[in-house]
């Protein structure tokens, strides 16, 4: 069926064209590619360049989905994790101090919300694994050349994008994404997709080596201790999933039960050590600031417990109470440096719980698929969900743009094959539930 557009029909070469897998295709890699590139095309072109850029993938996104409405299953579109906590940031403008900056939030955090629905529809897991390593693959070649123009050629800091050129002195090296810690995570999401690829042999293996070196070198030259204590989780996660993976059916909900009591006994004993492990990252200037923001934000949070202070995603300037946590840090701070602290002090704790919701939930699902099933690419969303997560103590990110984005297609993905709502269709093709 061709969809009409009043006054004229749309021409069925323009229908098929959108609703080609090639389209899809290109169309996938542009997102992911611009999601991980907001710090540079805001440095380049700023925020109108970017508006334009989301506004047209918007467009071309919603084209697609109206050409390939016959073939895409809408049933269950959303798991209702997300739709609750998206659902009360929204809601949120209602008592906003900073009403205004709320509905650009909210907007802000809706465009990406779309962009990865139409990803997970659109594209199969080891499709997405290969446009998400064919971006970055791209984005760290081009960080490298600009910190090795800036810092060995140059000698000098490219101000507005926020390179400073320590290259020579081995870093810490931010590359186009702004500080040395998202560089640093953007390069472990890399060295965990390239690693994926390669042993799902979706690339060629001296493409894949070279690209797992690149993501290495990138990941050292950030010197961040935060990314070196996410990168020490992963690790561990890989090995606890490889061992499932080679455990007899029968016995892996044993396994199960005794990982899931090891990882609580060890984030306990992290969480009682906590001053000793951050002393001996030599992490204690930088520490005190954030624990100073952090403890601002949690005497605030006590006036507005419930329903939080009103979403911001980034935090505006200028505006009750973000400014005076700027006052209270002697920085110009962009989020709460911590995800789960972040999402308390602007929705509360409605917005709290449904963000461990969802985030548990993708979790959750996630990792039971990629410990079940044969094929290797399903290990990638957990070990993203693991990175994410544990990033998430010293960082906002998994709350806007790559990050939201990254959350949201591993949890629709995850929702596929694990939805509570799978049991009450008589097939189980395709489901986001």
């Amino acid at each position: 069926m061709i969809p009409n557009i009043p006054g004229r029909q749309v021409s069925p070469r323009l229908v098929r064209f959108l609703g080609a897998p090639r389209f899809a295709a290109s169309l996938t890699l542009l997102i992911i590619g611009v999601a991980f590139s907001t710090h540079l095309i805001r440095g380049v072109m700023g925020w109108p360049g970017l508006v334009g850029a989301l506004v047209t993938l918007v467009a071309l996104a919603v084209a697609s989905l109206v050409a390939r409405r016959e073939r895409t299953d809408w049933h269950g579109l959303l798991p209702i994790s997300i739709m609750v906590f998206v659902g009360w940031c929204a809601v949120s403008v209602l008592w906003s101090g900073y009403a205004p900056d709320t509905v650009r939030g909210v907007l802000y955090q809706l465009v990406f919300t779309f962009l990865a629905i139409y990803v997970a529809l659109a594209r199969d897991t080891i499709q997405i694994v290969r446009a998400t390593g064919d971006v970055l693959r791209v984005l760290l070649g081009l960080s490298l050349a600009l910190e090795v123009l800036s810092g060995l050629l140059l000698d000098l800091p490219i101000v507005f994008l926020g390179i400073q050129g320590n290259i020579a002195q081995l870093g810490p090296v931010q590359g186009v994404f702004g500080s040395r810690n998202v560089f640093g995570l953007v390069s472990l999401i890399a060295g965990v997709t390239f690693i994926v690829e390669v042993r799902a042999r979706s690339v060629r293996r001296g493409v894949g080596i070279g690209s797992i070196a690149l993501a290495g070198f990138g990941l050292l030259l950030t010197r961040s201790p935060v990314i070196l204590v996410v990168a020490l989780f992963v690790g561990l996660a890989a090995l606890a999933l490889y061992w499932l993976r080679r455990t007899p059916v029968d016995n892996r909900w044993r396994l199960q039960i005794g990982l899931l009591g090891t990882t609580a006994v060890v984030g306990i004993a992290a969480f009682v050590a906590r001053a000793r492990l951050i002393e001996g990252l030599n992490a204690g200037s930088e520490f005190g600031v954030r624990y100073s923001l952090w403890s601002e934000m949690w005497r605030l949070v006590g006036l507005h417990p419930l329903e939080g202070w009103g979403w911001a995603g980034l935090w505006p300037t200028g505006v009750t109470p973000y400014g005076w946590l700027d006052f209270v840090t002697r920085r110009d701070q962009t989020s709460g440096l911590n995800a789960f602290l972040d999402v308390y002090f602007q929705v509360g704790l409605v917005g709290f719980l449904s963000f461990l919701a969802l985030v548990g939930l993708a979790f959750w699902r996630s990792w039971l698929l990629a410990s079940n099933k044969r094929t290797l690419v399903y290990v990638w969303s957990p070990l993203v969900l693991v990175i994410l997560i544990v990033t998430s103590a010293a960082e906002s990110t998994a709350l806007i743009e790559f990050g939201w984005l990254l959350l949201l297609i591993c949890a629709l993905k995850a929702a596929q094959g694990k939805s509570w709502r799978s049991l009450l269709r008589p097939s189980p093709r395709n489901l986001i539930g």
